[in-house]
């Protein structure tokens, strides 16, 4: 089953984590320096706060589904083919203390959007994709979809 992921970011990560563990009723499942993360069941959603210190990116950092297995990421890359939007393959990836696969699309607002398997924790934030690099013809600009949640 695929879990709703909702990427926050926030200018003091301290009061947020107070803020949303009591708001959903639980501790983060993974807290590190500038992030905390909830793996919640009800309602099934992945949610991170990440602390920013540019004001003006405060918010709503990023959307995106979060699959259980293989089959369902294949899934999730086939919807955002339906949806005839530009996807950017990023591939195998280190973000937010995990190892994932992950591919990106933008909605018409401009909202990014990520269809991902995470395989793994790890002890580092991380630094984006380990095995592809984004096409050399595409914009820098354009490829500024969150690399991390």
């Amino acid at each position: 089953m695929t879990r709703l992921h909702v990427s926050v970011t926030v200018p003091d990560i301290a009061q947020a984590t107070r803020f949303y563990a009591a708001m959903f009723g639980a501790e983060p499942t993974v807290e590190r320096p500038g992030y905390a993360k909830w793996m919640l069941d009800d309602p099934r959603v992945n949610f991170v706060a990440t602390e920013g210190r540019n004001a003006d990116a405060q918010g709503v950092a990023h959307l995106g589904i979060q699959a259980d297995d293989a089959d369902e990421l294949s899934t999730l890359y086939s919807r955002f083919d339906a949806a005839d939007a530009d996807v950017y393959e990023e591939g195998k990836t280190e973000c937010c203390y995990a190892r994932s696969e992950k591919s990106w699309v933008k909605d018409p607002a401009g909202m990014a959007w990520e269809a991902f398997l995470t395989s793994e924790v790890i002890d580092h934030f991380g630094e984006g994709p380990v095995t592809a690099a984004p096409p050399a013809e595409v914009e820098a600009s354009e490829r500024r979809l969150p690399g991390c949640c």
